[in-house]
C-alpha cells in the first residue's frame, strides 16, 4: 500500500533534499522548488513550469500543496486589518489576521483548531478544542498573508527627457517603476490555539518560516504567546530558541487568575512565575507579560501595583490590551484614562516598561476566534 500524499509545506528545505534523494533525483533541484514555494509563492504545481519533468511527475504523484482557501474575508474600515477565515482539508476553519502598523506588517496566525485552555473572555477558548494544526497548516497561513501582500497594480511608467541626447529617438526614456511591495516581517502566534500545547508542530513550522532562502523571518520578529503552559516554557528555555515569549497573565494572584484562565488550576501562578524566572535566567531574554484590561475587573491602581510587585526584578515588559468583547463574556474594555493610570504606576513606581496595544480590527471582530464563531452561528 502506497503512502498518502504529503503536504510540501510540512517539509524543511533539508527534508525536501532528502526526499529528492529517495526518489533518485538530483537534489540540486530543491533550490528551484523552494524558490517557487516561498519566493514565487506558487499556489499550484502548474505555477512551477521550470521544474524537471521527472520531479514534476513525482510531486504530482506523491505530494500536494496545502494552500488554504479563503472561506470568508473581512477588512476593517481603516484598511489596516484583514481577517481571513481559512478552510482546512477536513472542513474545519481557522483564522489568520493581517495587521498593518507604521513601517511593518504582522501576521497573527493560529496553531490549533479551537483551544483547550478555556480563557473565559476569549472566543477561541469558548469554542473548545478540536485538534492541533500540522506544521504545513501553520506555514500555509504565513504564505497566505505573504501572497495577499503581493502588489496587484501594474507598474507605473514615467517618461524621462534627456535634453543632451543627440537624436530624437534618444531624447525620451521610459522608466518603469517597481510596484511598491509590502513584505511580511512579523509573525505572532496569538491566533486560535495555545502554541505550547502544539509545541513540536509549531517549532517545526517556525524553522521553515525562518529559512533564509524562503520567507526569511528573523527570530526577533517571531512572538509566541502562551497562557502559561509551564512544561513548554521550560522546554523553550532549555532549547534556548531565540524567539520572543509572551505570557498571558491577566491577574496577579492565583484566585483571580484561575477565574479568568482555567489553565492556572493546572499550572498555578507560583509555578508559572518560577518557570518565567528560569526562562529569563537561562536565555537572558525578557518576557512580554500580557494583561487584558477588563473594566472594573483588573484595571485599578491596586491591580497595577500587584502586577508590579509580581514582576519586580524580572526582565519584563507589560502589554496592556483593552478587552475585545465577545458574546460569551459580559466584560467591557477598560477606557483610556484607567489604562494610562495603570501604565503610569508600572513605570513610575516599578520602572517596568509597558505599552497599551493599538486596537486593530474591532469593527470586523478581529479578536481570536470571533470570526469563526460568527461564521459557525450563521451556517
Amino acid at each position: 500500500m502506497s503512502a498518502p500524499p504529503f503536504n510540501l509545506y510540512d517539509l524543511t528545505r533539508e527534508q525536501l533534499r532528502v526526499q529528492l534523494v529517495r526518489w533518485d533525483l538530483n537534489p540540486v533541484h530543491v533550490a528551484r522548488l523552494w524558490n517557487y514555494l516561498y519566493i514565487g509563492l506558487a499556489a499550484s504545481l502548474d505555477a512551477m513550469p521550470e521544474l524537471p519533468p521527472k520531479l514534476r511527475a513525482r510531486l504530482a504523484a506523491h505530494t500536494y500543496l496545502g494552500v488554504l482557501p479563503t472561506a470568508l474575508e473581512t477588512a476593517s474600515g481603516d484598511g489596516f486589518t484583514h481577517k481571513y477565515l481559512l478552510a482546512l482539508a477536513d472542513a474545519e476553519r481557522i483564522e489568520t489576521v493581517l495587521m498593518r502598523y507604521t513601517g511593518r506588517v504582522t501576521a497573527c496566525i493560529s496553531s490549533q483548531v479551537g483551544c483547550a485552555m478555556g480563557c473565559v473572555f476569549c472566543a477561541t477558548g469558548q469554542m473548545g478544542y478540536t485538534r492541533h494544526l500540522t506544521p504545513g497548516e501553520i506555514v500555509a497561513q504565513a504564505v497566505h498573508v505573504a501572497r495577499a501582500l503581493r502588489p496587484a497594480a501594474p507598474a507605473k511608467c514615467h517618461v524621462i527627457r534627456d535634453t543632451g541626447a543627440e537624436t530624437p529617438a534618444e531624447m525620451c526614456h521610459v522608466i518603469r517603476d517597481k510596484p511598491a511591495r509590502e513584505r511580511l516581517r512579523n509573525i505572532v502566534l496569538m491566533g486560535m490555539g495555545e502554541p505550547l500545547h502544539n509545541y513540536d508542530a509549531v517549532m517545526h513550522a517556525i524553522d521553515i518560516l525562518r529559512d533564509p532562502n524562503g520567507l526569511a523571518l528573523g527570530a526577533e520578529r517571531i512572538t509566541l504567546s502562551t497562557v502559561g503552559v509551564v512544561p513548554g516554557i521550560l522546554r523553550l528555555a532549555a532549547e534556548k530558541r531565540p524567539l520572543h515569549l509572551a505570557v498571558s497573565l491577566h491577574a496577579a494572584n492565583q484566585a483571580e487568575r484561575a477565574a479568568l484562565v482555567p489553565a492556572a488550576k493546572k499550572w498555578p501562578l507560583d509555578e508559572l512565575m518560577a518557570a518565567c524566572r528560569t526562562y529569563s535566567a537561562t536565555t537572558g531574554r525578557r518576557i512580554f507579560y500580557e494583561w487584558t484590561l477588563i473594566e472594573g475587573k483588573n484595571d485599578t491602581p491596586d491591580h497595577a501595583r500587584a502586577v508590579g510587585e509580581l514582576l519586580r526584578g524580572l526582565p519584563a515588559q507589560v502589554n496592556l490590551i483593552p478587552l475585545n468583547p465577545t458574546s460569551g463574556y459580559a466584560g467591557l474594555p477598560t477606557h483610556s484614562a484607567p489604562a494610562r493610570t495603570f501604565q503610569h504606576i508600572l513605570s513610575a513606581e516599578f520602572e517596568i516598561p509597558s505599552t497599551v496595544r493599538q486596537r486593530r480590527g474591532i469593527d470586523i471582530a478581529a479578536g481570536c476566534g470571533q470570526l469563526a464563531v460568527t461564521e459557525a452561528a450563521a451556517s
